[in-house]
């Protein structure tokens, strides 16, 4: 367990504390009433891991005539013939992108890597790296982001008292991967993106990282800081760089029978890939947000969506799931140190960090955004991702 890992600071604190009395769970994944959407049918599956199921048939192609792998690779070896790279990955030192690097190496494709460093990278994730680009021979390019207006940003989202507090983090490192591809006029930008371990998982437990008029919104409200550097994508540059420009996004690894644990095997022995206790805990940003914040203040636990997809992609035995759910969802990591270091960088002290923990949990639709947009232009989304996973 965690050290100096707290329980709840109260029960009312998290916004789906969970009825003892009600309490039900999935009998195929391991989502469970804390999530109040929650459906079951006649045989006890819910609507997460039956909305999983359709997705992992209608998003995965491992076997697809027209649309697989090597087809995939062929594409992106013409599109990208007599230049310097033939596709742009992103790399953060975890496993997926790492995995996404190895592959397209061995596939005999010449990717750029590009870096987003916001501050708040550990030094495992920084050696992961450098390990794994350097014995892959994969040229690496790391944007920087300005501390103290990335830290704006950050805080503002905290004082929404929204859940999704990635956001910032997730549109700019979109941003940054689409501006590469425009400055290097490469065509496909690869992504550790996967159905099989992150399909599972209520809209309730965030927003699309896409929205920059919610961004933008938030930042306005409660930044003090003009955007001046902070990498962003307009919906509309996005669609010009997919209709016009023909830059496809791809998620590589549904293209591929992808395991996750066998992957961090085969990364540990050929690349010295390490690995850090959680999904996404290369970022300490990440891993407190996930392990700390998230249970305490939302009553999310992010590893029940995780693990459900492992399970119903059979590639983690449900008891094991369970078992690792009656652990801290902090893992080995400290979370007196890591929560230290945290109130540190924000210039937070211990009351005003326990006054957030406290304040009332806002939707993200208090404040402007473009939900709208993603949800009544189904047609405009579906012919844009059509023509990003054109191949």
């Amino acid at each position: 367990m965690a050290q100096g890992a707290p329980t709840i600071l109260d029960p009312q604190q998290a916004s789906n504390p969970i009825d003892s009395v009600s309490f039900r769970r999935c009998t195929r994944c391991v989502m469970d009433t804390s999530e109040p959407d929650i459906e079951f049918d006649e045989n006890g599956h819910c609507n997460y891991c039956r909305d999983f199921v359709v997705r992992l048939e209608n998003e995965t192609f491992v076997n697809h005539p027209t649309r697989n792998i090597d087809v995939l690779v062929d594409a992106i070896r013409k599109t990208g013939a007599g230049k310097p790279y033939d596709c742009i990955i992103g790399v953060s030192g975890g496993v997926d992108s790492s995995y996404v690097a190895y592959l397209v190496k061995s596939k005999g494709l010449r990717p750029l890597a590009v870096h987003l460093d916001n501050g708040w990278n550990s030094e495992l994730a920084v050696a992961n790296v450098q390990s794994v680009l350097e014995k892959l021979q994969i040229d690496l390019v790391t944007h920087v982001i300005d501390w103290e207006e990335f830290r704006d940003i950050q805080l503002s989202f905290f004082k929404a008292s929204v859940v999704n507090l990635e956001i910032p983090t997730d549109h700019a490192i979109n941003a940054v991967l689409q501006a590469m591809a425009v400055k290097h006029h490469v065509k496909f930008v690869i992504n550790g993106g996967n159905i099989r371990g992150e399909g599972v998982g209520p809209k309730s437990w965030g927003w699309n990282n896409f929205d920059l008029k919610h961004l933008r919104a938030i930042h306005a409200r409660f930044g003090t800081r003009p955007f001046k550097t902070f990498p962003q994508l307009p919906l509309w540059r996005f669609g010009f760089n997919t209709f016009v420009r023909g830059i496809r996004v791809i998620p590589i690894l549904n293209f591929v029978d992808y395991n996750k644990l066998e992957a961090q095997e085969l990364l540990q022995k050929e690349l010295g890939w390490r690995p850090y206790g959680g999904k996404h805990y290369e970022s300490i940003f990440t891993r407190f947000y996930q392990g700390y914040i998230l249970p305490r203040k939302f009553g999310v636990d992010k590893r029940k969506g995780h693990l459900s997809s492992l399970v119903v992609a059979g590639d983690m035995e449900r008891q094991k799931a369970l078992e690792i759910l009656a652990t801290d969802p902090y893992g080995e990591a400290d979370a007196d140190t890591d929560k230290a270091y945290v109130l540190k960088k924000f210039g937070w002290t211990e009351a005003e960090f326990t006054a957030y923990m406290l304040a009332p949990v806002k939707p993200h639709t208090a404040y402007p955004n473009s939900g709208w947009f993603f949800e009544r232009a189904p047609a405009v989304l579906g012919r844009a991702k059509k023509i990003a996973m054109r191949i």
